[in-house]
Formats: C-alpha cells, structure tokens, sequence
C-alpha cells in the first residue's frame, strides 16, 4: 500500500538523535537490488576513504534526503569486503550556511584537516549534496517537512530528486546544531570557505 507524505506544518524538532527517518536504509536491501538493475548511480567514484564534518550548526533553505549506495573505481583496494560499495543516506540542501566547519580525513599516521567559517563569516554553499552513513547533532528543526515521500518526486532542490520507489523527505528550512557527520562524498554547485585552513594534525575533527 502506497504510503502518503505527512505534511507538518511548523516545526520538528528532535534532540540528540540522527536525522529522521531512513530507517528505511532497512530499504538497504531494496538499494542493492536497484544498482543491480542499474537504476541507482553516483556522481563520480569513491575514494573509499571516509571523512569526518564537525560544524556548531548547519542551516539550510530547501532540504531533501534519501538513500543511496555509492561506487569505487574499479579495482579500488578499498570496500574489498563490501564489493566496492557502501550504503549512504544522501542530504541535499539548496542554500547550506555552515559555522565552524572542520573536515578531516584519516590518512594514515596522519590527519589532512580543513577548517573555514569561524568567527562573523559562515561557509556558505549552494546545492550541497553530502553522502553520508551517521549524522548526529544536539538538536535538529525541521519546517514543513514530509517523511515517507518517493525520493523521485522531491522538489526542494531542482533537479536533485532521488530514484524512484526509493523513501525519502523533504523540509522547507533545515537547522541542526553541533553536527557530526561521517561522510564518504560531498559535491556542490558552490562552496565558499571564508578564514580557510589545511594543514596536517595528529588529531581530526571530534577527536
């Protein structure tokens, strides 16, 4: 039985909790069976390499999310075990400010860290599209959303729908505070990162 998107006016907020839904990743098994039949794809192939996102908040204007399964280049050493894919739940935000931004990806003995938006200037982006297997934050709000929406008819962010057949949500404004994220690829139509650092540290960010 088909299942009809919830429209809930005002706010949602959850505290100290992923953000909602994609228990439906339980759809994991659907995803497989999707790429399979070529149905799914991704922008590019994956390193295989994961990467960690702190941030103090994150709002966005136009906010989609659905499942994904991402690919790596052919005969990549990497997700051996896993045939070279791995499930991800992938946000979408049409208008992204991000305060306090820090990725860092392990690289062995050391951490490649990225830091941008401190102090009076946000990182600001447009697009954003980040594949992602855990996001965390203290609190998140969500306005207007509908959860349990076929990702194919997300309207959000123009252009960026998901497959069809595929659970996703959708919400007018987006907020989340003191976000982790662990990410295995981001894209963007645009990316600003004012006060830019990068540099090697022994730690990453959220160590």
């Amino acid at each position: 039985m088909a299942t009809k998107p919830v429209k809930a006016e005002g706010k949602v907020r959850l505290r100290r909790a992923a953000v909602p839904g994609l228990a439906a990743l339980a759809a994991t098994g659907t995803l497989m069976v999707l790429t399979a039949q070529g149905v799914l794809g991704v922008q590019f192939a994956i390193s295989g390499m994961p990467f960690e996102v702190t941030a103090s908040s994150l709002e966005g204007d136009g906010f989609q999310q659905y499942g994904g399964l991402d690919q790596t280049a052919p005969g990549s050493p990497n997700l051996q075990d896993e045939n070279g894919q791995q499930v991800v739940f992938v946000s979408v935000i049409r208008n992204a400010t991000v305060k306090d931004l820090c990725q860092s990806v392990n690289l062995v003995g050391t951490n490649l860290v990225i830091k941008a938006g401190g102090g009076a200037k946000a990182v600001h982006a447009t697009n954003l599209v980040l594949d992602s297997d855990s996001l965390t934050g203290d609190e998140a709000d969500f306005t207007n959303i509908n959860i349990a929406q076929d990702a194919s008819t997300l309207t959000q962010v123009p252009g960026l729908a998901g497959p069809l057949g595929v659970f996703g949500q959708q919400a007018d404004h987006v907020t989340i505070t003191n976000v982790k994220q662990h990410n295995w690829a981001s894209t963007a139509a645009t990316f600003s990162l004012p006060n830019l650092s990068m540099g090697f540290s022994d730690t990453g960010c959220g160590e």
